[in-house]
This record gives structure tokens, C-alpha cells and sequence, in this order.
């Protein structure tokens, strides 16, 4: 079982390397099942719309998962809903629209896959406990009970956080992946009881940016220049960013994980 996992798609530049490489890398790689980030695929970087999202299911992507920004386009409260492929974090508050996890057959109808969506609570909107809810989900996706394998998108700020969950789930989950600081980091791993983890997978989108964002309006902005407006995307040639995980039929757990890393500057 080959499993991709893409971080945060930035704007028309992730969009554009999504369209480029994702159906090269999923037939080069055999992929069986496909999660991406798209809270910021908007053109403005802020949110996803039901068209981006119907885009990315046609490229191939199977689960969709986001973040802090899933509510800035007013649509996604009212199709998120009846679109069960995209998630939001499992850990906001009781009653917000969506859900925050769920059980997802691959293509080919042979495995099911759990696919958690969590949000820290460090420098964060506000959510409710992140542990609170990994304990709870962790008595709803069970490995080997009821699903074969099954993945955590941990969208924080501080690693910390990420860490401390990757070994909360550490030998009961496929594989746990940090997004949301849209930098790829160097811990790419199994760890010790057999779950695949990464930090933070980095983001799909034009790397010649400050976190995917104009670079000089950046920089206007951290200086205080009063000609600085307000934040909009880098819209050079993206890279896609992110992971894949080679998992045990048997036992739903990883035997290799893997970074993907293509086009752009970042390649």
C-alpha cells in the first residue's frame, strides 16, 4: 500500500504544480491513495471553494484535509457538509459544520483508510483540547479493526505539538504529518513502533515567496512600510511537497516513508 500525502496547497501556484506533477506522481509511484492540504488553495492563499476542490478530486486526490482557514470562503460552510472528502479539524468546536475524520475507501475498493484532521491549539484559532480529541478518535479509527490503515494531518504551528502526537500514535496509525508552516522539515522517519512521521510536509507552491506569500510585499510588511498591502501569494512556478508512505497489508503500519519534492526552486 503506497500512500501520498501533499502539504498546503498556496494559491494558483500550488493549484498549477498540483495540475503539472500530481497524476506523473501518483502512476510513477504506484500511489493507492492520495491526501492533500487545500486550505489555502484559493487564489487569495485564504480557504478552498467547492470548484478547487471538484479540481482536485478529478486529479486524483481522494481526501481533502485543511486548517485554520477552511471557513474563509463563506461556500465551504454549506457544501462542506455533503462533501465528505474534505475535512476540517476534528478538534473545533462542538457543532461547527463538516467533519474532522472519516473512513474512505482506495479506488479500487480493496482497503479502507482513516484520515484524522487535527489542529493545535498553540498559536492557533480557537479549538478545543487537540490531546481530548485524539483520545477520543483513537477509540474510533482502529487499526486493523476497522480500518487498514489510517493517517493523522496535524495542522500547528509548533513542533512540539506535532511531535507529541506522532508518538501518541505512534505504532496505532499508519503515518502522522504536521502542515501549516508551509517549510518541509528534515525529520522525515518511522518511528520506533512503526508509524511514518514528518514535522511538517511543507507546501505546494511557489518557494521563491515568504510562505508561499509575495516576498517584497513581505518584507514592506515586517518593516512597516506604508506601501505594504495586505498579503497575497507568490505566483511563480510551484513545487508539490510532501511524502509517501509505504505500509504493511499486514499490519496497516509503515515500512518506509519518503519525500516528494518536484518542480520550482525548491526541487
Amino acid at each position: 500500500m503506497n500512500i501520498l500525502i501533499l502539504g498546503d496547497v498556496m494559491g494558483q501556484s500550488g493549484r498549477k504544480a498540483i495540475k503539472k506533477y500530481l497524476s506523473k506522481t501518483i502512476l510513477e509511484n504506484r500511489i493507492n491513495f492520495t491526501i492533500l492540504n487545500g486550505e489555502n488553495s484559493a487564489d487569495d492563499g485564504k480557504g478552498i471553494t467547492k470548484s478547487i476542490a471538484e479540481e482536485f478530486f478529478f486529479y486524483g486526490v481522494d481526501v481533502i484535509t485543511s486548517g485554520n482557514h477552511i471557513w474563509d470562503k463563506h461556500e465551504t460552510i454549506e457544501f462542506i457538509n455533503s462533501e465528505k472528502r474534505l475535512l476540517r479539524p476534528a478538534n473545533l468546536p462542538e457543532g461547527s459544520p463538516g467533519r474532522g475524520f472519516g473512513i474512505f475507501h482506495t479506488k479500487d475498493q480493496k482497503f479502507k483508510v482513516g484520515v484524522i484532521n487535527l489542529m493545535g491549539n498553540v498559536f492557533m484559532r480557537k479549538t478545543d483540547d487537540v490531546f481530548k480529541a485524539a483520545v477520543k478518535i483513537k477509540e474510533k479509527i482502529i487499526l486493523k479493526k476497522n480500518v487498514d490503515f489510517s493517517v493523522i494531518d496535524f495542522h500547528g504551528e509548533i513542533t512540539s505539538e506535532k511531535m507529541a502526537i506522532a508518538h501518541f500514535f505512534d505504532g496505532i496509525s499508519t503515518g502522522v504529518v504536521g502542515t501549516h508552516t508551509h517549510v518541509p522539515t528534515a525529520d522525515t522517519r518511522v518511528l520506533e513502533k512503526g508509524t511514518a512521521y514528518q514535522t511538517d510536509i511543507g507546501m505546494c507552491g511557489d518557494y521563491n515567496s515568504v510562505i508561499g506569500m509575495n516576498k517584497e510585499n513581505s518584507i514592506k510588511r515586517f518593516l512597516k512600510d506604508k506601501n505594504a498591502t495586505s498579503h497575497f501569494p507568490a505566483n511563480g512556478e510551484g513545487s508539490i511537497s510532501g511524502i509517501i508512505i509505504e505500509a504493511d497489508n499486514s499490519t496497516g503500519l509503515a515500512k518506509k516513508i519518503t519525500r516528494v519534492i518536484k518542480g520550482g526552486v525548491l526541487q
